[in-house]
C-alpha cells in the first residue's frame, strides 16, 4: 500500500481492541476480520489500519486502495477529539455510527440545522445544516459519508477562511462525489476520501472510529 502521510510505530504488535464490540462473539468476530485484514492491506501505520477497517466495513479489500490521506489527518482528527472538538455528520446514520466511548465530543447531525436556508435557497437540507453550523465548524471533526452536496458546501466555506481540524469525506454516487472528493483534496486542511464513486457512509464511519481506536489505546497506554 501506498503511505501518503508520514510513517509511525509499526502497529503490528498491537492488542487489538474494538470498543464497539459489547459481547464475546462480537469481538471475536471483529478480531478475526481484523487479521485478515491486517495480512491483506498491511500494518506498518494509523492509515493502514484506517484502510483495514474500512475495508472490513465494506467487505471488499479493494476499498484500501481507493483510500487518499491528505496532510497527516489521523493525528489531526485525535488531536481535535483530545481538545473536546465538535464531530459534525451529513447524515443521521453517520451520526449513529459513531463510536461514542472514548471521547467527549459532541456529535451533531447538519440535517438537525438550517431547514429555513434549505426551503429558501431551493438546497439540499444537508447543505444548508453546514451553512447553519458555520460558527461551529473552525476546529470541528467533519465526517461526511453519503451528501456530496454536502461536501462542496463545505469545501466552500473552507475556501472562504473557515478551517476545520480534519474532514473525512467519502460521500458515494455518479453525482458530484467524485468531484467533491478531488475538490478536497486540494485544499489545506488535513482530510480523508475516496477516490472515484465509491465510498458511503460505512466508509466515513469506519474511518472515525479507527481514529476513536487509536485515542482509547493511547489514552491507555
Amino acid at each position: 500500500m501506498s503511505k501518503e502521510s508520514s510513517r509511525h510505530a509499526d502497529t503490528s504488535t498491537n492488542t487489538y481492541i474494538d470498543p464497539g464490540a459489547s459481547t464475546p462473539e462480537a469481538y471475536e468476530i471483529s478480531k478475526t476480520s481484523r487479521t485478515l485484514a491486517r495480512k491483506m492491506v498491511g500494518n506498518e501505520t494509523p492509515e493502514d489500519r484506517v484502510r483495514q477497517r474500512c475495508s472490513v466495513a465494506v467487505g471488499d479489500f479493494a476499498m484500501a486502495e481507493l483510500l487518499r490521506f491528505h496532510a497527516d489527518p489521523v493525528p489531526a482528527v485525535i488531536r481535535a477529539l483530545k481538545s473536546g472538538a465538535p464531530i459534525i455528520t451529513d447524515i443521521r446514520m453517520v451520526q449513529v455510527g459513531i463510536q461514542k466511548k472514548g471521547h467527549k465530543s459532541e456529535i451533531f447531525c447538519a440535517l438537525d440545522f438550517g431547514s429555513g436556508i434549505a426551503q429558501e435557497r431551493g438546497i439540499t437540507r444537508s447543505s444548508a445544516g453546514f451553512l447553519a453550523l458555520r460558527d461551529r465548524l473552525a476546529g470541528s471533526v467533519v465526517v461526511i459519508g453519503n451528501a456530496p452536496s454536502a461536501l462542496l458546501t463545505v469545501c466552500d466555506m473552507v475556501q472562504d477562511g473557515i478551517r476545520p481540524a480534519v474532514v473525512i469525506g467519502t460521500p458515494v454516487g455518479f453525482v458530484n462525489a467524485a468531484e467533491s472528493k478531488a475538490l478536497l483534496r486540494t485544499l489545506d486542511i488535513p482530510s480523508v476520501s475516496t477516490e472515484g464513486t465509491r465510498g458511503g457512509t460505512p466508509v466515513a464511519v469506519a474511518a472515525i472510529n479507527e481514529c476513536i481506536t487509536i485515542l482509547i489505546e493511547e489514552s491507555a497506554s
